[in-house]
């Protein structure tokens, strides 16, 4: 689904105005009555990338993916309120139970990087592959995908990655094919791609919306097709960072997430998944300095928790992201209203036919991690 189609859902259901008038205080007071009131029958995930006035209600934070794993294992969860975006709860609406409703607070959440791969242009773009190269690519998309890209990838035999296993799953999948296709962030792809010993003049861009390749060598010699997509915070982090950085706190080790450009990952001292980023700096020794390429209320997070450490972002002018940051107080306490009332707003829910290829899409990923 795209953010504008979520826009339009979103202005049929919109927010009442009397939580406008509401206090931080009195609304806080009302989530925590109906988290009581509704016990083990409700389950507020909350994504790493969330605002701290929702976060604090979660009862498990994490990343995308362990968050709809976690969700699996809740069967008495009735409703599952999934702080995030809409990939996500689509993932967790998979991997749950049929009875189980999964709701996402504000249906403008949503991830641009997911909506740059939309299931119509990954089957034109898929013909012109196939016609240059035939039965010789394997998919594989990002986790940061929609259920139907996730289907797609698994009807065609391949799987899903995450950041963390990225390199493991493309290893894997060149054990079944020559090539591989790598949806819908090219950075993750690349900078993976070029860990394994891939060369960056046997990777060609594949980019949608001119339905056309982005490469000046033999065909040929292609080994990894890079979906022209990418991640619209990640990507604002650049090499001037760096270089400003060195030059003014050359002490101060600069830790990046895959999802930055090959560029950025090369000059800098570690990369690496959400996972890895929030364990390196809960194991860095205290006195330590860190500038961290990642999105923002993760940083200020890190930086609040780990008072004995310098933390900062490594772009100082960086906004937190548009779409992820969409799920605030306001829209949390409506969708728990409603449920208190007996009703279901802004439930996901993934067509039979598509989850059942995205999720083998996934179990070929589990099995392998």
């Amino acid at each position: 689904m795209e953010v504008l189609d979520l826009l339009e859902i979103e202005s049929e259901v919109s927010l009442p105005k009397r939580y406008s008038k509401l206090s931080v205080e009195e609304m806080e007071a009302r989530v925590r009555e109906i988290k009581s009131k509704f016990g083990d029958r409700l389950f507020i995930p909350g994504h790493h990338y969330q605002k701290d006035e929702v976060i604090q209600f979660s009862d498990a934070r994490g990343d995308s993916l362990k968050l709809a794993q976690i969700c699996s294992q809740m069967p008495e969860a009735d409703f599952i309120v999934f702080c995030g975006v809409h990939f996500m709860a689509e993932t967790a609406d998979m991997l749950t139970n049929a009875d189980q409703k999964v709701i996402l607070p504000d249906l403008r959440a949503g991830c641009s990087m997911a909506d740059m791969a939309d299931i119509d242009q990954t089957e034109t773009g898929w013909g012109k592959m196939q016609e240059i190269w035939g039965d010789t690519i394997l998919p594989l998309t990002y986790v940061n995908s929609t259920a139907a890209i996730k289907g797609f990838v698994g009807k065609h035999g391949g799987a899903t990655v995450t950041s963390s296993n990225a390199k493991k799953m493309l290893e894997w999948a060149f054990t079944k094919k020559e090539r591989i296709l790598f949806l819908p962030d090219q950075h993750l792809g690349r900078n993976t791609a070029f860990d394994l010993g891939i060369p960056l003049d046997q990777m060609a861009i594949y980019a949608p919306l001119e339905g056309k390749f982005e490469y000046e060598g033999d065909l040929d010699d292609v080994k990894v097709i890079l979906w022209k997509g990418h991640c619209s915070v990640h990507e604002k982090f650049n090499i001037k960072h760096i270089e400003n950085l060195r030059k003014q706190e050359p002490e101060m080790k600069i830790l990046v997430h895959p999802e930055c450009t090959y560029d950025v990952v090369q000059a800098s001292d570690l990369d690496g998944s959400t996972g890895f980023i929030i364990s390196t700096i809960e194991n860095a020794p205290p006195g330590s300095k860190w500038a961290i390429g990642t999105e923002m209320n993760l940083v200020n997070r890190l930086a609040q928790e780990h008072p004995d450490k310098e933390i900062v972002s490594l772009n100082p002018f960086m906004c937190p992201c548009l779409t992820m940051n969409r799920i605030d107080l306001p829209h949390l306490l409506w969708s728990l209203e409603k449920l208190e009332e007996g009703e279901v707003v802004n439930q996901i829910t993934v067509p039979k036919e598509v989850a059942e290829y995205a999720v083998l899409a996934l179990e070929r990923m589990l099995e392998r991690s």
